[in-house]
This record gives C-alpha cells, structure tokens and sequence, in this order.
C-alpha cells in the first residue's frame, strides 16, 4: 500500500445531488401512482464563512474564547472578521485567495495589501495576525498549473511588504499546501522515500528554501478522511488513532505505521530531508473529518478521529519521524452550505459545529479524555418554526423534476445522498427536505414553498430520523435570491443545456 497520496483533494467522484434528484424523481412518481475551557496547547480551527446564513463574527469569536481555542485560521480578511476578532487575543491566520496571486507578483501590490489587510489592525487592541497563507492548496493537480509560476513570486513580495512595514519579524508569510505536493514512488510506497512531486520538485525546493530563510513554517492540510473516499479498499482503520491489527512497516526506517496521518506527515518530513530542510517547522493547516455527505462521513466516525488526534497532539508525541509538539487547525469550525461540492458532497459538513454554531458531538478539545460538549453559540435567532414540505394532493407532476433541480440548485441537497444522514427517507420526505432547503436559504419568503403548486407549507417538524429538516438562522448576511429571475435564468440554462433528458427517471 501507498502512502504517496494519502489526504489528497485531487480525487473525486460522483454522488452528487444531480444523481439524488434522477433517485427522488423515480421514487416519487412511483410512490404517488402507488469541556473544560481550554484547549489542546496552540490548537486552532479553520473559521471558513462560506455559508448562505452567517452567524455574527462577534457571536463566533465569543464562542471560540468559550472553547479555549487560541488560534484561527481565516480564508479572507474581511473587515466585519477581522474586527470581531480585535482584542480577542486569539492568533490569527488571514489568508489571500488563490485569484489574487497573480496581481501580487507585483511589488507595490503586495505592498498595498499589506496596508489594507493587515497594518490598519496592527495596533493595541487590535488582530494578532502571525501568518499570512498565500494562496490555499495553489498547487493541486486538479488546477492544471494554474498557480505555478505566481505563488512564490506572491509569496516573496508578501513577505518583503511585510519586512518594510516593520512587521516581518512578528508575521510570516507561508502557502497551505495540500498532501499532494509529495509523494513516495509507486516502487517504494514508504514514508522514508518521500519526495516532492516530480513535476514541481525544483519549486518546492525554492518555496522551501524561502520559507527557511525567513523563519516561516511549511504549512500542509492532511486528510485520512479521503483515503478511504478515494478508495474502498483502503484499510479502514488505518484512517484513525486507536491501533490496527497489522501496522506497516517501513523497511529503511523500522518503524511500524499504524495510522496514515504519521505515515502522511513522515513522508513530507522525509521529502524535506531530500530537499536539504530536514529541521523545517510543519504546521498542519487542516485536519478534519466531515460528518455527511457520504457513507463514511458521520458524527461516529468524526468523533472517534477527533478523539485520536486530540489525545495524540495534547500528549506532544509527534510522529515517528518528527517526535514533539505539532502545530495543528483542525477543519473545520462551522458547516458552510454554500462551499463547492466539486470534491464530494461532504465539503459542505465539515464543521464541528452545525450552521448554527450549536456542536454536533461530544469532543474533548484538552486531549484529557473528558466526554463534554463544546459550548455553542449563545443567543442565536432563529427563523420561525415552519417548513416546506411537497403537497400530498398535488396532481400534475410532470414537472417535479425541474422542481427539485432548482431547489437544489440554490441549497443544499447533499445531506439526500448515498450514505448520508436523509439517505433513507420516504418518498414524499426527499422532496420535501429539497423544498425546505431553498424555502429556508430564501428567508422563508411564502413564494420560495410554491413551485408550481408542488409545496405546501407546515408548521409541524417534518424531520425523520437522523434527518433533519433544519429551521434557518436569522442572519445579517442572509443568501437571498430574487426567484422570477433566478427561475428565469436557471430554466433557460436548464432547457439550453439539455438538462431535460438528464432528469428522464430511470
């Protein structure tokens, strides 16, 4: 077994909600014919806002000072974040999206972001900013290369404009880099033969060799959760902390693996040997386990890898290669509706936190082994107790598939898919969690529970099992969508692009 790729977002498949809706459809049309307050040493999260309903940043900040959490790590600098998190004390990671690197590899721009982003918080009181990321995972496969020859120019100017504003020394600019940087040959698939990728070994080594110079971590996003995505033969419980019936060992070292997460930060120590930086400090930008989205991703097995890590990082054992304490943000805070699912439905539930700030499992943030919630967000708004659901006495239903199309394509269906948490509803059931999803993302608006007489409002929970057909959060910063128009448009799309025989029921 390889470890080369073990973590890797670069593998995708199907499972998506166009596949659910094609399910749906048929089943539809044929059921109506027929802790303690603080936290592991240095530990931080990833705060991502990608989400149709935000919770307030000052509400998010509170509740990561509740937690004990010291550390964030940000995907933006947006100004309403930033100035909650003002004299929090909490450290804090801003970051430049990946669209941006190409102005930055020009100085006098690097400069100016300097001065937006980060000096005019740099005050008494104010952020304590200690990492600028430079991109996020710039160089994954699936970007064709999009972002090879403007990370590290961006990266050199960052940390130049970070020098001459007198700050270099205090904030340091690094790129979060995804696992697939480095890999072992297929040959020799161990983690003392870890290499950077072949087809930038000779910039890595630059960007390694930067990083050095300037003091600055190497900062990489590990994920066990998708070596068993990617592969169903992969050993599943190699994917957590708590021991395996057969370790793998290493011939050239010794050592016996029997997690992948040791064995995927071994092979990046191992690469940086190679690269002549074997003493370079690795920071672990995201590490996580979704908890739906697919068949693994589930509040069981998220809780036992939490439950791994966090005794492993709170005991300071390392890994075998690199033993001693790891700076680690775990992925990540808050579930983000609105994120991608282009790598699999589970992007969007991520969070140790529902959309709504209230926690989904017991997780002991101390690594001491005590079973308590995380405290969740206080005074939190919700939208009135009413739900969408599909109307049982709806005759014409010829257009129900166009219906659930446009419902899920303006929310979030992902929770209906194969292996996730609404997998096992009833036939009406799919439907209606289609409609409430876009009823909710639209604020409750009477006009977003009709399409075209197939919804039906309710005041009753219509929620199923494990299911849940979520109330919406009140919120400033509420997703809204004008639906004549975006109906407008999404048809014609829909019509132009031949979506129709796509929804033909199998």
């Amino acid at each position: 077994m390889g470890f080369s790729l073990v973590g890797s977002k670069t593998k995708t498949r199907g499972g998506r909600w166009e596949m659910i809706i094609r399910r749906v459809v048929e089943v539809v049309i044929l059921a109506n014919i027929t802790i303690d307050g603080r936290g592991v040493e240095g530990l931080g999260v990833n705060w991502g806002t990608q989400a149709t309903h935000k919770l307030p940043a000052k509400t998010v900040v509170e509740m990561l000072k509740e937690n004990g959490i010291q550390k964030v790590k940000l995907f933006d600098t947006a100004d309403s974040t930033m100035s909650a998190l003002a004299g929090s004390g909490i450290e804090v990671m801003v970051a430049i999206p990946n669209d941006q690197l190409s102005s930055l590899t020009s100085f006098s721009r690097a400069e100016d972001w300097v001065k937006r982003n980060l000096t005019r918080y740099n005050f008494d009181g104010g952020v304590n900013i200690k990492y600028v990321a430079v991109g996020n995972e710039p160089f994954l496969s699936s970007y064709n290369g999009s972002f090879l020859n403007v990370t590290l120019p961006a990266l050199q100017n960052i940390q130049r404009a970070l020098n001459k504003a007198g700050v270099g020394d205090s904030i340091k600019a690094t790129v979060p880099l995804n696992a697939d940087v480095y890999n072992s040959p297929e040959n020799n698939p161990v983690p003392s033969a870890g290499r950077f990728r072949t087809d930038i070994s000779e910039l890595m080594t630059q960007i390694v060799q930067f990083l050095n110079e300037n003091k600055a971590p190497f900062t990489v996003n590990i994920y066990p959760f998708l070596s068993l995505y990617g592969n169903d033969n992969f050993p599943f419980d190699y994917a957590f902390f708590d021991g395996v019936s057969s370790p793998i060992l290493d011939p050239a070292t010794g050592i016996q693996y029997s997690n992948v997460f040791d064995a995927n930060f071994d092979t990046l120590v191992a690469a940086l040997r190679a690269a002549g930086y074997g003493d370079m400090t690795i920071l672990v930008g995201e590490v996580g386990w979704p908890t739906d989205g697919d068949k693994n991703a589930n509040t069981g097995n998220a809780y036992r890898f939490y439950n791994g890590l966090l005794q492993r990082l709170a005991s300071n054992k390392g890994t075998p290669l690199r033993p001693g304490y790891i700076e680690v943000y775990l992925f990540g805070l808050i579930d983000e509706d609105a994120k991608s699912i282009a790598p699999g439905n589970f992007e969007r539930h991520w969070g140790i936190f529902r959309y709504d700030g209230q926690p989904k499992f017991a997780m002991d943030l101390s690594g001491q082994g005590q079973n308590k919630l995380l405290v969740g967000a206080k005074n939190v708004e919700y939208l009135p107790n009413q739900w969408c659901m599909f109307n049982p006495n709806a005759k014409d239903l010829s257009k129900l598939a166009d219906n659930i199309n446009y419902a899920c394509t303006f929310s979030d269906c992902t929770a209906l898919g194969y292996g996730s948490s609404c997998n096992n509803l009833d036939a009406n059931g799919n439907v209606s969690y289609a409609f409430n999803m876009y009823f909710q993302v639209q604020n409750q608006d009477e006009r977003a529970c009709n399409f075209q007489g197939l919804a039906t409002l309710t005041t009753q929970n219509i929620s199923q099992g494990n299911c849940n057909f979520i109330v919406q959060i009140k919120s400033s910063s509420a997703f809204s969508l004008r639906p004549s128009l975006i109906g407008l448009v999404f048809l014609t799309l829909l019509f132009a692009s031949g979506a129709r025989d796509f929804l033909t029921p199998l």
